[in-house]
């Protein structure tokens, strides 16, 4: 029987087998707003991105309010014996930056969507480089996406990936044990685009609307103001 919007028994079996008891050892949850999550449908959940252990963690809120992840990987992981076979099994699309078969990623994602898949967009692209941790200016994928299938486009934010496994470091600092916070926030409102053709203009108004809806979970979890003007990597 087909499953377009989950892997396979086995694979999933396998991945939530190995993903969930880790993740229930390795943080303390604060799960808030997880309603706001779609059951049912293509959706994109646009977060930000803190380390390379926020993609697990994020997973597992995903999965625990009804929704398999389906993440967007570096390519690179695709050809690693055994692990590639295991990404594209659980239904990871491939992401080639920079290069022309960027453009086959955001295809396979339209695809994905119109399955009824849940994709996991870092619209940042990386981790953020912004000393405060505040979210970067995003790239406009997901946007593209959205204004061309009409997918709703839900903000998370989360906190505390980052205490776990700061970006650039290898080893886990897993004592004491941290926090994982998640906020989901309402469906971005795109509307003012629709009908409008993807200009540059366009899909950069559009990515900023959906990176301050991300920003503004990410101040109520941390309970400050964020930065007036997101940060620019490009930029500096």
């Amino acid at each position: 029987m087909s499953r377009p919007t989950r892997p396979s028994r086995f694979w999933e079996t396998l991945a939530v087998v190995v993903v969930k008891p880790l993740s229930w050892l390795l943080v303390k949850k604060d799960w808030r707003h997880g309603e706001r999550i779609p059951r049912t449908g293509g959706v994109i959940i646009a977060a930000n991105h803190l380390s390379w252990t926020d993609p697990v963690l994020l997973s597992h809120f995903l999965y625990n309010h009804g929704r398999w992840p389906v993440i967007l990987a570096k390519s690179a992981l695709f050809k690693v014996p055994l692990l590639g076979k295991a990404v594209s099994s659980l239904l990871a699309i491939p992401v080639d930056r920079g290069s022309a078969e960027a453009a086959r990623s955001l295809r396979i994602s339209s695809e994905r969507l119109a399955d009824g898949c849940a994709i996991l967009f870092y619209p940042e692209g990386t981790c953020t480089r912004d000393p405060g941790l505040w979210p970067m200016v995003g790239k406009t994928g997901a946007a593209r996406l959205a204004l061309e299938s009409g997918t709703q486009v839900i903000p998370v934010a989360h906190w505390g990936a980052h205490e776990l496994l700061p970006y650039g470091e290898k080893r886990p600092r897993l004592f004491p044990r941290k926090t994982f916070r998640v906020s989901v926030g309402q469906p971005v409102d795109l509307s003012k685009y629709a009908g409008q053709p993807p200009h540059a203009d366009v899909l950069r108004a559009a990515t900023a609307d959906i990176m301050a809806a991300v920003t503004t979970q990410l101040a109520e979890l941390r309970g400050e103001k964020a930065p007036e003007t997101p940060y620019d990597p490009a930029g500096r």
